[in-house]
């Protein structure tokens, strides 16, 4: 096993159309974000190699697939973490030259951990889930349209429309079903999940394809992971409001929504909620601290479940 001073951390800046390589004491190197493109960077990698990336709307994922089939260690890191990082480095300018070398700079300094190559079944997982999302925000966008539009032709126009996203979320919220249930492990967390009140079918799939790391990592960890962690705002004497902020925002929505349900359904949760309320918490605060406990509750679950039984 590799110690982190045999560790060479390369950056590589990821577009639509180029992947832009940094190797410390070398030269930028430039490939097409492409198959050959992937191969080609790959070679041009030193022993003991860890490539580190930011997410990039998912052009990084040929990159990702190539490297972990080629048992080549990354790390896909934070964008906005990379940036502050840049600036206390003084650095302002932005090419993709310069970015690739930040990114080398940061795992030098920071040695982030490599990021485990992702289960087929969850990256499905997480595809339908992240459409079926898209659509449902579409489907909001054209109900506001439908109450404010003054056109038969368009209103009927709108209707069928919405007719068809509906049909569409229905047949995309069975594919999540089917993929679940084909998949022995998830199919065992989903229950799981679905035993705390408040998470639904679709929560529990959001939940496992946008925080695979549930169950994993301790209480704290997984709260900021999800933008559920409480940061303070202080200074001296004076104290600020603490503010949760980043986090996976697919993963704080589905927990927000099942903390909707918990306070209505749940008489604990309920309780909870309104003690909140009682001592002055704002209706949205006290949502978001209850959505915070039912992450942890999960966590916990998932992290003491049984290993499943062979066949």
């Amino acid at each position: 096993m590799l110690t982190n001073e045999a560790i060479v951390y390369c950056g590589n800046d990821v577009s639509k159309d180029h992947l832009d390589l940094v190797v410390p004491g070398h030269r930028p190197v430039r490939c097409p974000n492409t198959s050959a493109g992937c191969r080609a960077l790959i070679r041009h990698l030193p022993p003991g190699a860890q490539v580190v990336l930011e997410p990039s709307g998912g052009y990084e994922r040929p990159l990702r697939r190539a490297l972990h089939a080629g048992g080549v260690a990354l790390s896909l890191v934070n964008a906005r973490q990379v940036r502050d990082f840049a600036r206390a480095r003084g650095q302002l300018a932005k090419t993709d030259a310069l970015d690739a070398a930040v990114l080398a700079a940061y795992g030098a300094c920071m040695q982030p951990r490599p990021t485990p190559a992702p289960d087929p079944a969850v990256e499905h997982l997480a595809a339908l889930v992240q459409r079926r999302h898209q659509l449902v925000q579409l489907r909001v966008a054209e109900e506001g349209r439908l109450a404010t539009i003054g056109d038969a032709v368009v209103e009927k126009l709108i209707r069928t429309h919405l007719r068809h996203l509906e049909k569409t979320v229905a047949a995309l919220e069975m594919q999540m079903a089917q993929a679940l249930e084909t998949h022995p492990p998830l199919r065992e967390r989903a229950a799981c999940l679905r035993q705390i009140i408040g998470i639904g079918p679709i929560v529990a799939a959001t939940l496992l394809a946008t925080l695979p790391e549930l169950g994993t990592l301790n209480r704290r960890e997984i709260a900021a992971l999800a933008g559920l962690a409480p940061y303070n705002c202080d200074s001296g004497q004076w104290r600020g409001q603490r503010h949760v902020q980043g986090g996976r925002p697919g993963a704080r929505e589905a927990l927000y929504q099942a903390a909707l349900v918990a306070a209505r359904f749940d008489p604990i949760s309920k309780a909870w909620y309104e003690s909140l309320l009682a001592r002055g918490k704002p209706p949205k605060l006290a949502l978001t601290g209850l959505a915070r406990k039912i992450l942890i509750h999960a966590n916990a679950k998932l992290k003491n479940m049984s290993p499943p039984t062979p066949n």
